[in-house]
C-alpha cells in the first residue's frame, strides 16, 4: 500500500520547485524588460551591477535564483525598486480562454447524438477541482443518464426548458433559473420540455491526490 504521507511530501516538493522555476522566469523577464527600456546591453548592465555577463544572462533566462544582494544591485543599476522584479510573478494566474463553440468535447455517460458536453476550463495544482461544462441537448429522448459524483454542482439554464431531477424531487428549469445541489445524490434531466436545451453545469469537488 503506498505511503500517502510520502506521496504528499513529494507532490509538495514538486509544486514548490515549479513555483521557484516560475519565479526565476518572471524575475528574468522583468530584468530584461527594464534593461531594454534603458537601451542597455547585457555587458553594460552587468558592468554597472558588478556582475559577470554570464550570470546576468542566466538571470534573464530564468536559469538561476539571484540573491537579494544581486537583485538590489540590478535594481540600483536599472533605477527601479526591487519589488518591480516580482511583478510578473505576482500577476501569473491560471486562465482559460474559450471562443464560442470551441469548448473541449467530453465523452460522458449520456453524451452522443443530440447530447453534447463541452468542457470550458479546469483547475491546475489546486486543492479543489472546478469543472465548468456547457451542455447542449437538441434531440428528444425518453431516457437520460443518472449522475452521482463527489462535490457540489450548479446548473444555470440558458435556453429551452427541462425538468431536472435531484434525489426524489424534480424542478422545472427555464432560461435564467439555477439549481445548486449536493452532487452525491442522484441527478440528471428527467424530461425535455422545449428544445434546443442548453445549460451551464459547474462542478466543484475536493482534489484527490494520486
Amino acid at each position: 500500500m503506498p505511503d500517502l504521507d510520502n506521496q504528499q511530501t513529494e507532490d509538495d516538493l514538486v509544486q514548490q520547485q515549479h513555483s521557484v522555476d516560475a519565479l526565476e522566469v518572471a524575475i528574468g523577464k522583468q530584468v530584461r524588460t527594464s534593461r531594454k527600456r534603458l537601451n542597455l546591453t547585457v555587458a553594460a548592465l552587468a558592468k554597472q551591477a558588478q556582475l559577470s555577463t554570464g550570470m546576468l544572462s542566466k538571470i534573464e533566462n530564468g536559469q538561476t535564483s539571484p540573491s537579494l544582494a544581486t537583485l538590489t544591485s540590478l535594481a540600483n543599476a536599472l533605477q527601479v525598486p526591487v519589488t518591480s522584479f516580482f511583478r510578473g510573478y505576482e500577476e501569473q494566474r491560471d486562465v482559460t480562454y474559450i471562443k464560442a463553440g470551441e469548448g473541449l468535447s467530453i465523452e460522458r455517460r449520456g453524451s452522443g447524438a443530440g447530447h453534447q458536453y463541452q468542457l470550458l476550463g479546469h483547475t491546475i495544482g489546486k486543492p479543489y477541482n472546478i469543472e465548468p461544462y456547457l451542455i447542449t441537448i437538441d434531440d428528444e429522448s425518453e431516457v437520460f443518464p443518472v449522475f452521482q459524483h463527489a462535490g457540489t454542482e450548479l446548473i444555470y439554464m440558458l435556453e429551452g426548458r427541462v425538468t431536472y431531477r435531484h434525489a426524489n424531487k424534480t424542478y422545472t428549469l427555464e432560461p435564467g433559473d439555477t439549481l445548486f445541489f449536493d452532487a452525491e445524490a442522484s441527478h440528471g434531466p428527467d424530461e425535455i420540455q422545449k428544445l434546443p436545451c442548453r445549460y451551464l453545469s459547474i462542478i466543484v469537488s475536493e482534489a484527490v491526490s494520486t
